[in-house]
């Protein structure tokens, strides 16, 4: 048989001595961009060459990776979303840090897929699964699993809440074949992801009931109560409750102990959507607020977030492992397991979400938590509150502002007042944006618009929040003086 004609060809470079110092050069850009982060805008806009400077077709032939790297130090670099700037509070973005760069260079390197088989990447996986339990006061038998985000995450606890409420003939069946109708529950301010996984569990956005809120936008227990019994009484099976751990608009936690407790009584699942918030149990001072949370069913949350880990690093607690299992376990023949070689360590990641293939989120993870360490990284969470709090602080001295709602965590709604509010506020953002001084976000509290600004980086200071704060000043004058 004669010799393939490729049987040389490789993506190795033919000079690992010029790779390693095109290498370097790339490294040290990119830390020299995290270290002068506060000289750049937090954002800028993309001008209309360089937006269609990618409109190309495939490339047939190389090109040398030092002039791949200048456009991306030219044309992306200076037009990302800006969410490693101290002044990006748009949305609850974590800023990452430059141990979590390194990890994440060195778990490309390994470029080890995580959906199973026997080797070390996975036990690292493990050890973060150990600790999550610890923070959470899990048992051993709970189980968990790294995912893209908390939307993902989120799925996966409305899933196996399903497996539990119909049992995993469901998984054969369908939710059609059942004779009950599941129904769902989740405060006005849940995130939308939670109706997002009713909609693709097949239970349908409609069996979800929005339940409103309190004066401190937590969930209505007496309404939820109430709902409850009148679905019952219409024949229908109450299965789920989702509680929120940190809200999308305004950072509220709802009464995790009160939830927990109606679970138990009216023999539901008791999720938390902890996105942001689930990790202030690393925070003494704030944990206390996060009380019952010990007893949900499944957690989800985001490492990527307050723990400040590059994206992406979302990830799912689940306190019954074995149901957890049996809702995504289905070994294919080229999956089989051994006891020995690589193909043992059974049961597999793969076998607790819908995801063959998976990065090693782990490891950047495992390196932020070791080299800084809880306490460090909770103290990190207590600042950004502390700085919400500054903020609010600043607005209420500030005649020209108003806040919005209570600040309960780290994000902040206010408004500059004035004739046609909303429409000179979202200028106004808009011009925050655009000048790259700040990048706060709009939204819709009590039907109106407010300024938001979710303090989550790292690197934010007071200084960030008066530079924020004399902008929006200064902006709402011009604006308010031009009509």
């Amino acid at each position: 048989m004669g010799k393939p004609l490729n049987d040389s060809e490789t993506l190795d470079p033919s000079d690992w001595t010029a790779l390693r110092a095109q290498g370097h050069q790339m490294l040290d850009d990119i830390l020299d961009y995290l270290e002068h982060i506060r000289e750049r805008p937090v954002w800028q806009p993309i001008p209309p060459e360089v937006r269609a400077s990618v409109e190309q077709p495939i490339p047939q032939k190389p090109t040398d990776l030092a002039e791949v790297h200048d456009t991306f130090m030219r044309d992306i670099l200076p037009f990302s979303v800006g969410n490693v700037h101290p002044g990006f509070m748009g949305w609850v973005h974590g800023g990452g840090t430059p141990v979590g760069l390194l990890a994440e260079m060195l778990a490309a390197g390994l470029n080890a897929n995580l959906g199973g088989r026997d080797h070390m990447p996975i036990e690292v996986e493990k050890q973060v699964l150990r600790w999550v339990r610890e923070l959470f006061g899990f048992p051993d038998t709970s189980s968990g699993l790294f995912v893209t985000g908390t939307s993902m995450a989120n799925l996966i606890g409305v899933l196996v809440a399903r497996t539990s409420a119909l049992g995993v003939e469901v998984r054969h069946r369908g939710v059609a074949a059942g004779e009950k109708r599941l129904v769902a529950y989740t405060s006005a301010g849940a995130h939308s992801c939670i109706a997002q996984a009713m909609d693709l569990s097949g239970l349908g956005i409609d069996a979800l009931r929005i339940i409103p809120v309190n004066g401190q936008f937590q969930m209505d227990v007496a309404a939820l109560k109430r709902r409850i019994a009148d679905d019952r009484a219409l024949g229908l099976t109450p299965f789920f409750v989702a509680g929120t751990a940190g809200a999308v608009d305004v950072g509220a936690i709802d009464d995790l102990a009160v939830l927990a407790e109606l679970a138990k009584e009216e023999g539901l699942w008791f999720h938390v959507d902890g996105a942001y918030g689930a990790l202030a149990m690393l925070a003494p001072d704030i944990a206390p607020r996060l009380v019952g949370i010990e007893r949900a069913d499944s957690i989800a949350f985001d490492f990527h977030k307050w723990a400040q880990v590059p994206y992406d690093a979302g990830f799912i607690l689940v306190r019954d492992g074995r149901l957890h299992y049996d809702t995504f376990a289905s070994p294919a023949a080229y999956l089989r397991r051994e006891t020995r070689g690589l193909a043992a360590g059974s049961p597999w990641p793969c076998d607790f979400g819908p995801d063959l293939s998976r990065g090693f989120r782990a490891l950047k993870t495992w390196f932020t938590i070791k080299v800084y360490g809880a306490e460090k990284l909770g103290r990190v969470i207590s600042g950004t509150c502390s700085l919400a709090r500054y903020m609010r602080q600043r607005i209420e001295d500030t005649p020209m502002l108003e806040l919005l709602a209570p600040v309960s965590l780290n994000i902040v709604c206010f408004r500059y007042r004035c004739e046609d509010a909303d429409r000179v506020n979202a200028n106004i953002v808009v011009a925050l944006h655009e000048s790259g001084i700040a990048v706060p976000s709009t939204t819709t509290i009590d039907g109106r618009l407010a300024i938001r600004a979710a303090i989550v980086n790292h690197r934010t200071a007071a200084a960030d929040i008066d530079a924020l704060i004399q902008a929006t000043l200064d902006f709402g004058e011009t604006l308010t003086l031009s009509t």
